[in-house]
């Protein structure tokens, strides 16, 4: 394998080059990696309140295919959602658990009608409310009146009806602050409702009420708008406002998102989109985004695997992760994904300094058989993301490097093209002007 180090014309070892992937004599790299183990339910539940607790939960039950795993996560929903007073999904759990628990998590009529009980008296009182404050035409109590009934139709999971009347809302907000609040409570609903255009568009208007926005609900509005840009796939842009959140969101978003998910996402958008300076500037060096990455020591150890191009360890990192990031209610659809392009970025910058590549050394560095390698180097050139060929006989990848000699060449004629262009219209002008052949236009009265 040769190098080619532009700036000193140094020649790199073997050894060296060897440390461009794993390097086994580092004792470093035998820090223990996280371990594929079942995901812990309970820890994991802990870190969220509110609908979302009981959602993960069931999307869990859903994805994980273990059946021991479905009944814990349906036990644990079951007793998350009788905290609360949403009849519909309390029914839809108890189908889900088939009476597979038991009698103690059987369905249990007499609450499901005192709740509903409680919740006609309840809507019933709100409209008597509701119609009093517009008869007095008092502002501030028809905007509380509207969001009682949001509040009142989210907790009973009538979603829809939430939204409508918190929008309602806005025509009676006085402050900035009522309208970062109307704001926030839109894209709480949009977001369990799977609408991220309307959480794009409530982003936008919170973020428009400047005087409103403390530094808890900046966070909270950049943790929205990157889960918006991660549902539509703009890993960079969803990156960028993951990176962006202040330590003030601590656990103050938890009905949407923990601040293990905002390093989380956060870091697996970054090393899909970034390139190796934003990389370290904007994630290695961020002061702010490294107190989430504490809370995620093995996200911050792959990334720093990633950028110190130990490429072994840091995908050996990801797959432990990915079976529990497959049951992410939000990154799941990504995560395959954001998985090769990270991977192909790894590749593509192990051969960036290179003349010629050993695949052997190569896929002893990535840990996979020099066959694999071959045809995902083969993907990667036919898409022109590695400028090279591949000798499959000798198993080295040669780089192409532009011809310098020639391109100076090219600059330098096309230099000289333009610059006898631009001569001959100087003397066309001062010839037209000479001979006075300038054309004046009609003089208007």
């Amino acid at each position: 394998m040769e190098s080619e180090d532009y700036a000193s014309g140094a020649v790199i070892g073997e050894e060296e080059i060897y440390a461009n992937g794993r390097d086994e004599s580092d004792p470093q790299r035998h820090r223990p990696i996280i371990s594929s183990e079942q995901l812990d339910i309970e820890a994991y539940a802990a870190l969220y309140t509110g609908r979302t607790k009981t959602m993960r939960l069931l999307f869990i039950a859903d994805k994980c295919g273990i059946p021991s795993m479905e009944l814990e996560a349906l036990r644990m929903a079951y007793e998350e959602i009788k905290k609360g007073e949403d009849t519909q999904l309390f029914r839809e759990i108890i189908g889900k658990i088939n009476g597979r628990l038991g009698p103690n998590y059987a369905l249990d009529n007499a609450w499901a009608d005192a709740v509903d009980r409680r919740a006609e008296s309840r809507k019933e009182k709100l409209e008597n409310e509701l119609n009093a404050y517009r008869t007095n035409l008092i502002k501030e109590s028809i905007r509380m009146g509207y969001n009682d009934f949001g509040d009142f139709f989210y907790a009973h999971g009538r979603l829809g009806e939430a939204f409508k009347n918190y929008i309602r809302t806005r025509d009676y907000c006085t402050t900035s602050k009522h309208i970062s609040h109307m704001c926030l409570n839109a894209i709480l609903v949009s977001i369990e409702m799977g609408q991220f255009t309307h959480v794009t568009s409530y982003v936008g208007k919170a973020e428009q009420a400047v005087d409103g926005l403390d530094p808890v609900t900046i966070a909270k509005l950049r943790c929205a708008a990157g889960l918006s840009h991660l549902e539509g796939k703009k890993y960079k842009l969803a990156a960028r406002k993951f990176l962006e959140v202040g330590p003030e969101l601590g656990n103050n978003y938890t009905e949407i998102i923990a601040p293990q998910d905002v390093a989380t996402y956060g870091s697996l958008c970054a090393l899909a989109s970034f390139d190796r300076s934003e990389l370290k500037s904007k994630v290695i060096d961020n002061t702010n985004f490294r107190n989430f990455l504490e809370l995620v020591p093995e996200i911050r150890e792959l990334i720093n695997d990633f950028y110190t191009s130990h490429y072994a360890s840091c995908l050996e990192y990801l797959g432990n992760l990915k079976t529990n990031l497959l049951l992410d209610i939000h990154l799941h659809e990504h995560v395959e994904t954001l998985y090769e392009q990270i991977r192909n970025k790894a590749l593509i910058q192990y051969t960036l300094p290179f003349v010629s590549v050993d695949l052997n050394m190569m896929a002893n560095a990535f840990n996979t058989s020099v066959t694999g390698l071959e045809k995902e180097l083969e993907a990667l050139i036919t898409n022109d993301q590695i400028q090279a060929r591949i000798d499959s006989h000798n198993k080295i990848l040669y780089a192409r490097h532009a011809d310098q000699r020639n391109g100076t060449f090219q600059r330098a004629l096309q230099t000289g093209n333009e610059f006898d262009r631009e001569l001959r219209s100087m003397l066309l002008r001062a010839n037209l002007i000479k001979h006075d052949y300038n054309l004046k236009g009609p003089r208007k009265y």
